[in-house]
């Protein structure tokens, strides 16, 4: 890695008395502040600089170690002391001039408008990057920001073609299989589901919605109540400031639903709007949009953000670990674009999600437990043909992210089912150990001051529904007596003529 940056110290007077004394400033610090912090032979070096009136222009470049944009910094503090003791000039200000930071990488990388970056080019294995920043920037971290997008950029595509993010880690034996169909089919065909008023979302029917509350009180007794875990109420509108500290806000843009919120609720801001529908019966989307403020967030994306705002901030007593809480409150929702298909990739779901915290030993035995449970009720009570695979961090791939989580005990375990119909797999289920990403950034804090992990598990009862009707059908008598004796007898539904 190689940055190259020029700029200028612009003085409160004209420097031309002080030459010696910067020269032997800068000499000095070739070897003194720009090398300290790296290893030997390592760092930034100033390759050139000169006086010009009220400016002291100097060239730096550098390697990661003592990156060239903070070497400037490094610089500011002890130059202005000298230039204000022994000759009365202060320093007003840092100018960029120039910079040019350089990354090793096999391919380009698809990337636009960027911030405060003015060029990309791609040429014999590097990428070089032309930044357009002030000290301002240079204070805020934005050159390293950067770096660091371009560098996970680069990851991505390297990681996006390899195979290692998915790994077998158990397969059942072979199950009955009593369907070869598309289940969403044979449920229109029955009236057990139709299509909502929106994109990507269901209406479902008497039947149905008895399947899903089976699913939800097998859950209950056999996770939830087995374990300890107390139900919470957990919101559905989750705002900017609760994804930027999830870390959500790094990638989850073209997924979610935006909420914008009207600008006024003052009935005569609003009356155009409604005259034009009731003579048009068009609703005024242009005029609407005019008349909304920005998004303040999105509707339920992922369902355990939205409950660490209750912990966040507090120092939790060392009793009440390990918290153990779950929330089947409401629905959730993703833009699936192209991707939507069946009852199983949907816009809008409906979830029960389980979260965990204590120590590292209590999240990861937490997790080793739930994955206990539910092979009992994959294995016993569906009695399905399934597998366990240790995948990409469910996080990471919600941020854009690859590579590993830092610990081989931080990661997600996703649960795919066969589909017959289609000769393939669904993931239905995951476990996921999410380390210390949540308390930290919550700043959630335990009373003995020991580290605190986490861990959630999301139930989506439309995947777990086609995973089931996909191997056994919707033939009620088919069903595995111990599944059938918790439905109970199934409600009739609508008849349509």
């Amino acid at each position: 890695m190689y940055f190259h940056l020029i700029g200028n110290f612009n003085t409160s007077a004209p420097v031309d008395q002080a030459d010696e004394d910067v020269t032997d400033f800068m000499n000095a610090a070739n070897e003194t502040l720009l090398a300290k912090g790296a290893p030997l032979g390592k760092g930034a070096r100033i390759l050139d600089w000169r006086i010009e009136g009220n400016k002291i222009h100097i060239e730096i470049d550098s390697d990661r170690y003592v990156r060239a944009h903070d070497a400037i910094l490094r610089l500011k503090k002890p130059l202005a002391a000298l230039l204000g003791k022994k000759h009365r000039i202060g320093i007003r200000g840092i100018e960029i001039e120039s910079f040019v930071a350089r990354i090793p990488s096999d391919n380009p990388v698809r990337a636009t408008n960027i911030p405060y970056v003015s060029k990309i080019e791609f040429d014999c294995g590097e990428i070089s990057i032309t930044m357009e920043i002030d000290e301002s920037q240079i204070q805020n971290k934005i050159p390293d920001r950067i770096i660091t997008l371009i560098e996970d950029k680069i990851a991505a595509q390297e990681y996006g073609g390899k195979e290692e993010h998915w790994n077998l880690l158990w397969e059942s034996a072979e199950k009955p299989i009593l369907n070869n169909d598309d289940p969403t089919t044979e449920l229109l065909d029955r009236n057990w589901i139709r299509h909502g008023a929106a994109r990507g979302q269901w209406i479902h029917g008497p039947e149905i919605t008895r399947i899903f509350r089976a699913f939800e009180s097998i859950v209950k007794k056999e996770v939830l109540d087995f374990l300890g875990y107390q139900e919470m109420i957990f919101p559905k509108l989750v705002s900017w400031d609760v994804w930027k500290k999830s870390g959500h806000a790094k990638g989850v843009y073209p997924e979610i639903y935006y909420v914008c919120p009207p600008k006024t609720r003052d009935p005569e801001y609003w009356e155009e709007v409604s005259d034009y529908y009731k003579v048009t019966h068009e609703v005024p989307i242009k005029l609407i949009r005019e008349k909304i403020g920005d998004p303040i967030g999105g509707l339920c994306y992922a369902q355990c953000p939205p409950f660490w705002p209750f912990m966040q901030g507090r120092t939790i007593a060392d009793e009440t670990f390990p918290v153990r809480v779950f929330d089947r409150s409401g629905t959730s929702h993703r833009y699936e674009s192209g991707g939507i298909h069946g009852i199983e990739r949907v816009d809008e779901f409906h979830r029960v999600e389980i979260v965990w915290m204590g120590t590292p030993e209590d999240v990861v035995q937490e997790s080793e437990r739930i994955q206990e449970r539910y092979k009992y009720i994959f294995e016993d009570i569906l009695e399905l043909k399934w597998r366990k695979a240790w995948v990409t961090p469910w996080f990471m791939a919600q941020e854009g992210l690859t590579g590993t989580a830092g610990s081989e005990k931080v990661g997600t375990i996703d649960y795919e089912s066969l589909m017959p119909y289609r000769d393939g797999w669904l993931e239905f289920q995951n476990v996921s150990v999410n380390g210390d990403k949540y308390p930290l950034g919550f700043n959630v804090k335990s009373q003995s001051g020991s580290e605190l992990w986490s861990g959630c598990s999301g139930v989506g009862l439309e995947r777990w529904a086609s995973a089931f009707f996909a191997q056994k059908g919707l033939d009620y008598e088919n069903w595995p007596s111990e599944f059938r004796e918790i439905v109970g007898e199934l409600p009739k539904g609508f008849v349509f003529m």
